[in-house]
């Protein structure tokens, strides 16, 4: 069973106080079970019309921007050679593991570089690594992340159905594993390329508020919020505020 519908059920039932007869227990039993098929019915909608919408939009984006994938693997090629996609394991619904990709915006030893670097992590949380002035960054890199455009292949995590257009951000496995319970709730719900802390100030945003505002668009997540978080993704991309 779906998290959202899970907890959903679990708040409903929750509200069930006990009653005088058993003419009044079958009664608020009819209405409960009334309740959780229409939550069921609307959840089950709500998902499926997001994945049409994640599907057709992926497919048409990676098609319309198929000269920007190709002048960008093009730079990165120019400057740092192959290979021009970075992928790596990331944690999506549920804890299940998959491939994320993104344009290559680092050296290409990157990650053995990291370990030498952790002791500059510059996010105050401690659970994920975050450098202002990161010196594995190649030139074009620094362009690409500031705009955002090395997170365009991730259209194509979204059309196979890993992530989402809107949704938490997907952790690596070594985050996950230093989560709380109260930050496990993040993977309640399939992860997105743009999300609430996306648009309101990126890597700026302290982990521990990103999971907040995480947990704030699982439980009023529907088609007109995501519509809203996608236009706000715009101007947030081109102001380039909070990405490093």
């Amino acid at each position: 069973m779906n998290p959202n519908v899970y907890l959903a059920r679990q708040e409903l039932l929750k509200q069930l106080e006990l009653p005088v007869s058993k003419a009044d227990v079958k009664r608020l039993q009819r209405k409960q079970r009334v309740k959780l098929m229409i939550w069921e019915l609307s959840m089950g909608s709500l998902f499926f019309v997001k994945r049409v919408v994640d599907v057709l939009a992926s497919g048409l984006g990676m098609l319309a921007l198929s000269p920007v994938f190709l002048g960008l693997m093009a730079a990165i090629m120019i400057e740092d050679g192959w290979p021009v996609f970075y992928s790596q394991n990331r944690v999506g619904q549920n804890g299940r593991v998959f491939r994320f990709y993104k344009f290559r915006s680092m050296v290409r030893n990157a990650d053995k570089i990291k370990e030498q670097l952790k002791e500059q992590n510059e996010s105050g949380d401690g659970v994920i690594f975050k450098m202002k002035h990161d010196p594995r960054v190649t030139k074009i890199g620094r362009f690409i992340r500031r705009y955002s455009l090395d997170e365009l292949p991730q259209l194509f995590n979204v059309f196979i159905g890993d992530m989402s257009l809107v949704g938490p951000r997907p952790p690596i496995p070594s985050e996950v594993a230093e989560y709380t319970l109260e930050e496990r709730k993040r993977l309640h719900v399939k992860p997105g390329i743009t999300c609430i802390w996306q648009v309101s100030g990126r890597s700026d945003i302290p982990f521990k508020e990103q999971v907040q505002l995480d947990v704030q668009y699982i439980r009023s997540q529907g088609i007109w919020n995501d519509f809203l978080l996608l236009l706000k993704t715009i101007p947030a991309v081109l102001l380039g505020k909070g990405a490093y």
